[in-house]
């Protein structure tokens, strides 16, 4: 089921009449926590109201495909590309980037901690069939974790390899439960209160990197949508004081986001 998180904040002194606007965002961006310290700048300096459909990146690109929210905020490049192409979005706004590391066991039976790569990571997780837990929802993590066994060449499956369908916060969960490896988004893990005996063991591969793109469902396949609005909010999320507020949000010291808006395709 869509989780829906109906963030519905009270204006104060703005010049901008009250207006909503529906963002599909990923679990990763809201487990975060940084929806919680933008979404009430955006309402006091633009006076809209941002509902947020907290979902993985796929289920985010179907909702926006068919009409049902104003605006996507996902972490898939390939599939942003193919959805405006589609004809599903107007254009992509490259907003912020953080990376993906590999979380695992302190003890690190596969000795990921030596690994030299992405792919020598998990190339070491598969041939110890140390305890691997996926995504297996059709994220943007999990997007990018298919990629990365695929360019390692690496074959996935058996009693080891555990898709769980589920979004980030959740998958660390059982990952901590589990006492098992875990790709996840640096921010979700420094956010992530239940690390158990899990330690970040691996990252700084540039395959790794991960951005984080906005896209405004195309009105002229979806006249209903507010593109008006989701423009204000571009304009919003591409200005001083949301870089400001993402470059400043840190979690004990460690930054957990870049803002670098760009002009995209």
């Amino acid at each position: 089921m869509i989780r829906i998180l109906a963030c519905v904040l009270a204006l104060t002194g703005t010049t901008v009449s009250a207006q909503t606007l529906k963002v599909a965002v990923t679990t990763s961006f809201h487990n975060s926590g940084l929806s919680d310290i933008l979404l009430p700048a955006i309402a006091e300096d633009t006076g809209i109201e941002v509902q947020l459909l907290v979902v993985g990146t796929g289920q985010a690109l179907r909702l926006g495909e068919a009409g049902d929210v104003d605006a996507i905020l996902v972490h898939s490049r390939a599939s942003e590309e193919a959805f405006i192409a589609n004809g599903y979005g107007t254009h992509r706004r490259e907003i912020m980037y953080n990376d993906f590391v590999f979380v695992g066991p302190n003890a690190d039976p596969a000795a990921v901690a030596d690994a030299t790569s992405a792919a020598d990571a998990l190339t070491r997780i598969a041939q110890t069939e140390a305890i691997f837990v996926s995504r297996g929802d059709d994220s943007g993590t999990h997007k990018k974790e298919l990629s990365l066994w695929d360019a390692a060449d690496v074959a996935r499956g058996g009693d080891w390899y555990r898709p769980v369908g589920a979004g980030m916060g959740a998958a660390l969960n059982t990952a901590a439960g589990m006492d098992a490896y875990i790709i996840a988004d640096r921010a979700s893990w420094l956010n992530f209160g239940n690390k158990a005996d899990l330690d970040l063991l691996f990252a700084g591969d540039p395959v790794l990197f991960n951005q984080y793109a906005y896209i405004p469902v195309d009105p002229a396949l979806h006249p209903h949508v507010k593109n008006d609005v989701a423009l204000a909010l571009e304009d919003w999320l591409t200005g001083e004081h949301a870089a400001m507020l993402i470059n400043g949000y840190t979690i004990n010291g460690e930054t957990l986001f870049t803002f670098n808006a760009q002009t995209g395709s």
